[in-house]
């Protein structure tokens, strides 16, 4: 695994097992999966956590934004997101 890729990872379970709860990030950070990793490698459940992602300009628009949901829902191996936002409003 890349050293970036570990660092989110890492950051990520120590933030969750030393009391973080929201977990924020976007398709355009492409970080999703590390962070999906530091979600299944720390000691809190999904269901505690409020994980926000973000929809990016080029994703904008019903159905691309729908496709870019289901991109971070799989990214993310999650079946829901607490919050999907507009990362940039265009």
């Amino acid at each position: 695994m890349p050293k970036y890729s570990q660092e989110v990872t890492n950051s990520v379970r120590l933030a969750l097992d030393n009391g973080y709860r929201h977990i924020d990030t976007a398709a355009i950070y492409r970080n999703e999966n590390d962070v999906r990793l530091g979600i299944e490698t720390s000691s809190v459940l999904r269901e505690a956590i409020f994980v926000t992602s973000k929809v990016w300009n080029s994703d904008q628009g019903y159905d691309k934004t729908i496709k870019a949901f289901e991109r971070s829902l799989a990214n993310l191996q999650t079946d829901y997101l607490d919050l999907y936002l507009v990362h940039w409003p265009v």
